[in-house]
């Protein structure tokens, strides 16, 4: 930030809250996986028990995952950046507690409750019955008034990168949520389909992935002090970004009834955003000159590796929109594994920055530097495990059908692989315990004397 942006008060207790309410949700959205990566070599667990079915299950944990770690974890960041950012508070305090009462009791708690019942609705990313889905949009909504008008308070000239991030964040999230949670219920076939196939890229490309770039143009500046490396190229990112990601959400379907020319526009879309985030991870990694691979800092740290798995993440999902290599690879566990590169690696990596950057600005709360630093390890070895078996293990049921095999062979070749990926659980909740740790143990951060340049963006 400049040196004449003014201060402005942080509502740190909803940092607090959200960032608690984020960790609370993650860990029983962990649960929820380990328990469905047991079922699939231990099919009898939990039989007889409705709730405990594989399918109820997984919409609890990925619907956790995605609404109640990351969109706590978000806001929770927002609010300690957006005063530092604009110099103005956010719009309000009595609308932020409405906020995380509305989004973590009328969104989390009921959806988990819904659909471990029974309760949902078939679309991908978007299980939470149609009920939750206005809660969520209300919420959506409520972010918006809170976060995105203390940017327009000093003109467009005095944004940042993450200013744009955030704005552009936010917006188009409330407009892809009801478009792929509500409206395939009402258009049938491949129309709806094709509603649902955007929204499960949007909910990756315009809720988190703006969210956790925000996150990342933030803490490399105020941690290492120095500017991003090129301002153009940070604005060449965005504007790709919010262009090419609505465009590619039909290459989920590739090789089906959509229509062909739709199909062809999202693998060019796929194509060249590959290119946008080698453009953006270049300019991101230049900025981070001297740094190293493995900051002091732990928000940098964390906010570093988001950067690479970003870039691994994003050129493999490239690669996969292709016809030939999404023939090979759809629905085998090799999806399963680019998948949780997503949000395991890129974007929870992300939001773990963006809280271990803002804990320690809290007056009062506890801070432990050594447990962040096993939180890391663990979680960044536990998901090195889990994605690369869950890789080999889709290779290996890609070859059996390509081969004509039997599908039970597929199956046999995954076994081994399926019990890794359930043993990877252990670090990777071992971490998840320790940030938990990090963030509630260790000696009371004294009041923060927050200076003028958090921010050299």
């Amino acid at each position: 930030m400049a040196a004449d942006t003014p201060l402005a008060p942080v509502d740190s207790r909803l940092v607090h809250a959200h960032g608690l309410a984020a960790l609370v949700t993650l860990l029983l959205s962990v649960t929820f996986g380990i328990v469905i990566s047991l079922q699939l070599w231990m099919p009898d667990l939990g039989a007889g028990t409705p709730w405990m079915s594989w399918g109820r299950l997984r919409y609890a944990h990925t619907q956790g995952i995605m609404l109640g770690w990351l969109a706590n974890a978000f806001f929770a960041f927002l609010y300690h950046a957006v005063p530092r950012l604009t110099g103005r508070p956010v719009s309000s305090p009595i609308l932020g507690r409405w906020l995380f009462a509305i989004w973590n009791l009328a969104v989390i708690a009921p959806g988990w409750v819904l659909v471990l019942a029974g309760v949902s609705q078939p679309l991908e990313w978007a299980e939470f019955p149609l009920v939750v889905d206005a809660f969520a949009v209300v919420g959506l909504l409520m972010a918006l008034v809170q976060f995105v008008p203390p940017f327009f308070s000093r003109g467009l000239e005095s944004l940042y990168v993450s200013s744009w991030y955030i704005i552009g964040g936010l917006i188009f999230t409330a407009l892809a949520y009801p478009m792929g949670n509500i409206v395939p219920e009402f258009v049938p076939g491949a129309a709806g389909a094709a509603f649902s196939g955007l929204w499960i890229h949007d909910a990756v490309g315009l809720f988190v992935t703006p969210l956790a770039l925000a996150i990342i143009y933030y803490v490399i500046p105020a941690v290492t002090g120095k500017p991003i490396f090129s301002h153009f190229l940070s604005m060449l990112g965005f504007w790709l970004l919010f262009f090419l990601y609505p465009l590619n959400g039909t290459h989920h379907y590739v090789l089906s009834v959509i229509p062909m020319s739709t199909q062809l526009t999202a693998i060019t879309a796929s194509a060249l955003l590959g290119v946008t985030v080698i453009i953006v991870v270049a300019n991101l990694l230049l900025s981070l000159h001297g740094s190293g691979v493995f900051p002091r800092d732990a928000g940098l740290r964390f906010v570093v590796m988001s950067t690479i798995f970003y870039l691994v993440v994003s050129v493999q999902g490239s690669m996969q929109a292709f016809m030939s290599v999404n023939a090979y690879v759809h629905f085998t566990d090799w999806v399963i594994g680019h998948s949780h590169l997503a949000m395991l690696g890129f974007a929870t990596f992300a939001a773990a920055g963006g809280l271990a950057h803002a804990w320690p600005h809290i007056p009062g709360a506890r801070y432990n530097p050594r447990a962040m630093t096993w939180a890391y390890w663990l979680l960044f070895s536990g998901l090195l495990i889990m994605v690369t078996h869950l890789t080999i293990a889709g290779l290996l049921e890609a070859q059996v059908w390509q081969a004509g095999g039997p599908w039970l062979d597929s199956l046999e070749v995954a076994k081994p692989h399926w019990v890794v990926r359930t043993y990877s659980a252990i670090p990777i909740a071992g971490g998840f315990i320790a940030f938990l740790l990090g963030l509630t143990t260790g000696p009371r951060v004294a009041l923060p004397v927050v200076p003028r340049v958090e921010s050299a963006e």
